[in-house]
């Protein structure tokens, strides 16, 4: 069975196709907000989030006659967010090395789960993240891709996806009990 979207924004998307700058930045107004926090969580930088932003508005406005409404619009803008800033990671060069074959299950530490903090003190430590950690744990944990979609976006294997996702969340724990035994 097809999964059937319902954008509850259709009115607003049709006169953006009709050139309705009104529109336009009513469907703005919508969707800024969660936008920029997508791409701030993957760019790690205000200044960097908000061109990610602003060319992925562009790029949607431009392009929307391209949109099919095979889904809503928001999850067609959301693509459109990830890949720019992924784009402009991959101009910054950062590099997502693949550890292929090596076993992680020694690393992980299984008291995880126990750890609480608050919502601040998780987003201050995943800033600290290398880029690679950050990109592969907000892409799983906050926008729901798997790890065979994470690598097609990416351009990586899935090994190495699953492999940053581990070591991204050893890392963050340790960022995390650093932090509270200060």
């Amino acid at each position: 069975m097809e999964t059937v979207y319902i954008d509850k924004h259709v009115t607003l998307v049709n006169a953006c196709k009709q050139g309705d700058r009104k529109a336009q930045f009513e469907i703005y107004k919508l969707y800024a907000k969660a936008m920029y926090a997508i791409a701030l969580r993957v760019v790690n930088h205000e200044a960097e989030a908000e061109d990610v932003l602003q060319e992925a508005f562009l790029d949607a406005f431009s392009r929307i006659d391209t949109f099919r409404e095979e889904t809503t619009f928001g999850l067609w803008l959301k693509q459109i967010v990830i890949n720019k800033s992924i784009n402009l990671l991959r101009k910054r060069k950062a590099e997502l090395v693949s550890i292929d074959g090596i076993d992680l299950a020694d690393e992980l530490d299984n008291d995880e789960e126990d750890l609480e903090f608050k919502v601040n003190e998780i987003k201050e430590a995943m800033e600290k993240l290398p880029d690679g950690y950050r990109v592969v744990l907000s892409l799983y944990l906050f926008e729901g891709y798997d790890h065979e979609e994470i690598a097609h976006i990416l351009k990586i294997s899935e090994n190495t996806s699953r492999s940053q996702y581990m070591r991204a969340k050893v890392k963050l724990n340790s960022l995390l009990k650093e932090r509270s035994l200060k």
